[in-house]
């Protein structure tokens, strides 16, 4: 399909696409069919969320599937090339992995939800969260999401992130992307109410925001070595104190 055009033209109608859950099949018809109406961007590009490793990136795809979305699975060595190819091939379709950005934000509806904090919270939360981690560069956004929504979510840019796997298949421009440090954006959800404890106390609350951090870092595998341990010390250490 990725080779040969006048093959990918008759192989369209019988690639299947097999969902995360429920080990449901789909055409790339069948899919639209189904959920067009409900994964459809504001653009009216039709948003496929897939998983890579859907054991790890269990907290993404659970939120995305309360919001009654497909995610589907792509997990072996081609995919990655398939995905990219297949955004130029198809038309009106956009992949996007799921743990990409907030489920909120995953298909682009120009929905938006007010946060409760005023803007000197906003910016007072946002400056607790601009911590020293190492390897990785760290964007901060503080956002309104739903009270149900975890306290911050860290997700990684799907472009950046394709170019760094792209970079382990080697290639003329693979040193220079495996070179650049991880981005990693912290979502805040301004409307959790932890965080009116935490700006009421802030000398303890910059100690609960390092935790909520770390514990966002952790659903994307990236809390390792000194940082992992300085995490369960400083988990055990909050423990103690409450006890």
């Amino acid at each position: 399909m990725m080779t040969d055009d006048k093959f990918l033209d008759k192989a369209g109608k019988f690639h299947i696409m097999k969902t995360v859950s429920a080990d449901k099949y789909y055409t790339l018809e069948e899919f639209r069919t189904e959920n067009e109406v409900l994964q459809k961007n504001k653009e009216g590009k039709l948003v496929l969320l897939y998983a890579t490793q859907p054991e790890q990136q269990h907290t993404y795809i659970a939120a995305a599937e309360d919001k009654r979305y497909k995610v589907l699975q792509f997990d072996t060595m081609v995919d990655a090339a398939f995905i990219s190819h297949m955004e130029m091939k198809w038309e009106n379709v956009q992949f996007k992995r799921v743990d990409a950005d907030i489920a909120d934000n995953l298909i682009d509806k120009q929905d938006e939800i007010k946060s409760i904090l005023t803007e000197e919270e906003a910016k007072q939360l946002k400056e607790l969260f601009t911590l020293p981690v190492t390897d990785i560069q760290l964007q901060v956004e503080v956002k309104g999401l739903s009270v149900d929504a975890p306290p911050v979510i860290a997700t990684r840019p799907e472009m950046m992130r394709r170019m760094k796997e792209m970079s382990q298949m080697g290639g003329p421009m693979g040193s220079f992307y495996a070179s650049m440090p991880d981005e990693v954006e912290l979502t805040v959800n301004g409307n959790h109410p932890v965080y009116k404890k935490i700006l009421a106390n802030q000398a303890t609350g910059k100690v609960l925001v390092h935790n909520l951090a770390d514990l966002a870092l952790l659903t994307q595998g990236m809390l390792k070595g000194k940082q992992l341990t300085d995490f369960i010390n400083r988990s055990v250490s909050l423990m103690e104190q409450d006890a």
